[in-house]
């Protein structure tokens, strides 16, 4: 008996010191400690590290199925009058960094408009990053640090990174169709057949509550304009970037113009502040969606600031901030290099009553190009602007001045952190929580958020299998066998074995949760309280036996204690000093 119950003592501190440390899922291991912890530039409270990616490790690469934490895209992107293709291969880490390259080339792919196939030609390929459906967080602080990539005073990049809400796929329209940007959560009959996911539904499907509101918001944590020159009507020169919200319902009873001042009373103002150097964003007010039907077409709104940027930003690291706060008292307050830039507070939605942000949303990184971003506008009068290939002497009067100059350019990220508030209930991990669940709505959906020729959204996370000629094409925690990578253990996995592990400590919706007396419990989480009770009863059988051998010494017993014993108790040294 003794032995069982020094094995379960054994065990259950084994539990434990997993218990604590599956509270980093989704932490980077070269995370350095100092970044644990970080305090709020609004009110100095105390949040904690919940999410990093330091990008130390080189030759990592994200294609669908190689990461945990991120997917690169390898597919068309069919909105904003994208004029890049986005190429997997063109995201990967290098020297400590993140890359994310955009080249000008030619890509040729088939695509289908209306059942009917053809082919098209773009002429610059890139790269986006995206964590859909893999880690999502509801409210915290975002944080990352970035070289822009191309030169300040060149335009035509458009360099982002953002945040999306988890029902909404970046780039997968079908997915966004009367979803994006939608943040409302009252029944209004007028709009009902707007938003797809009404309030006004009593009863929903797919574990989706009923008369609630839901859709994917926006937030633009960085969206870059480079090129050089004053703007009309603003202080703001470029290169500049926005910060935004993006959200519906829109307006419904005033749309300001484009590059103007709104009227005042009319338009977003109260709980808007704007830092130094910041300005309102004059050039985008949101925009007119239409749906599939004119019932089914709608406003969007964007509250937008600007702020001017430097060569500097484009050279050297900077640090761009995000604090996310849901709730009727929240905010979203953006900064740069810790010095504030823009705050929209929860009240300053009450012109349209959409609320600040409370889905899960999923990180994005990307480096797009459009002729709406940056290019010359209007048309320059006797160009065609059907042409926007930098290479070619026809085509350079619809494209900025030198763009071709910047190519290839590299838009550098040494890390992404991301904190969370322990002592704010609003705030939590996950892409499916209890109070905004997608899971099931996604998997009936399925094909709205995947490509023609998948199987599925997202492939499994291979562990191993990766080719390879030596073990250091498997990283530090992988060895290579007949060609093939092995992963070691489960702190890395990828074909490479190059990425760290990454999972939601709690995993609030899936097939493997017990639904007990109202609240969700993971089955992991079941065995491990069943395995602590057993680890507790060891410790205090362990702790009566010990108690009784030392009765038993005083009986001069001691034989009891034979040597197979101390093969799990210990040196003869520790048994004696314990008794």
């Amino acid at each position: 008996m003794l032995q069982q119950l020094l094995l379960m003592k054994k065990f259950s501190i084994l539990l434990l010191y997993c218990l604590y440390s599956s509270k980093a899922g989704w932490i980077d291991p070269d995370t350095p400690d100092i970044a644990f912890e970080t305090v709020s530039h609004y009110n100095g409270e105390s949040y904690k590290l919940v999410f990093s990616d330091e990008f130390n490790v080189d030759n990592r690469f994200f294609h669908d199925g190689y990461d945990p934490k991120w997917t690169a895209l390898h597919k068309n992107d069919y909105t904003n009058y994208a004029l890049q293709y986005y190429n997997s291969n063109l995201v990967k880490t290098s020297n400590g960094f993140l890359n994310i390259s955009t080249i000008v080339e030619d890509v040729s792919f088939d695509f289908e408009n209306k059942d009917v196939k053809s082919r098209m030609t773009k002429n610059y390929q890139s790269g986006m990053l995206q964590g859909w459906n893999k880690f999502c967080f509801t409210g915290g602080i975002i944080e990352f640090s970035a070289i822009l990539p191309g030169k300040s005073d060149i335009g035509g990049l458009w360099p982002a990174i953002w945040l999306l809400g988890n029902l909404a796929r970046a780039t997968y329209v079908g997915s966004s169709n009367n979803v994006w940007p939608w943040s409302y959560n009252i029944c209004n009959e007028k709009l009902r057949r707007q938003q797809l996911i009404s309030a006004c539904n009593s009863v929903n499907h797919f574990d989706l509550e009923s008369n609630q509101g839901r859709g994917a918001p926006e937030i633009d944590i960085l969206e870059t304009m480079a090129g050089k020159g004053k703007l009309i009507n603003t202080p703001i020169h470029r290169p500049y970037f926005s910060t935004s919200l993006q959200i519906a319902p829109g307006n419904q009873n005033y749309r300001p113009n484009p590059t103007e001042e709104p009227m005042y009373e009319l338009w977003y103002h109260h709980g808007l502040e704007y830092g130094e150097n910041t300005s309102l964003n004059i050039f985008f007010y949101g925009m007119y969606l239409e749906g599939s039907t004119k019932d089914k077409s709608y406003l969007a709104d964007a509250i937008s600031a600007n702020r001017n940027l430097y060569d500097t930003h484009f050279e050297h690291l900077h640090l761009y901030r995000l604090e996310w706060v849901p709730g009727s008292e929240g905010h979203l307050i953006w900064y740069l290099d810790d010095e504030f830039v823009f705050r929209i507070s929860a009240s300053a939605l009450n012109l349209t009553s959409a609320i600040l942000p409370e889905e899960p949303m999923y990180i994005i990184l990307n480096t797009a190009m459009s002729s709406t971003w940056g290019f010359p506008q209007p048309c320059p009068e006797g160009c065609p602007c059907n042409c926007f290939d930098c290479r070619l002497q026809e085509c350079l009067c619809a494209v900025p001045e030198s763009m071709c100059q910047n190519f290839p350019a590299n838009f550098l990220i040494d890390s992404i952190r991301v904190y969370q508030n322990p002592n704010d209930k609003n705030q939590t991990v996950g892409c499916s929580t209890p109070t905004h669940k997608s899971r099931r709505f996604i998997q009936a959906h399925k094909n709205l958020y995947m490509d023609e020729g998948d199987k599925e959204p997202l492939r499994k996370i291979a562990h191993g299998g990766g080719k390879c000629t030596r073990n250091e094409n498997c990283g530090l925690y992988g060895r290579c066998s007949r060609h093939e990578c092995i992963c070691l253990n489960s702190t890395h996995t990828g074909p490479h074995c190059l990425a760290a592990n990454g999972f939601d400590d709690i995993v609030w919706d899936s097939d493997n949760v017990i639904t007990l007396y109202g609240f969700s419990i993971s089955n992991t989480l079941v065995l491990l309280v069943i395995a602590l009770i057993f680890g507790f009863i060891g410790i205090v059988g362990s702790q009566y036996y010990f108690k009784h051998l030392k009765r038993l010494k005083s009986m001069k017993i001691n034989a009891l204690v034979t040597e197979n014993d101390y093969r799990y108790l210990g040196s003869k040294e520790e048994v004696q000093s314990l008794l």
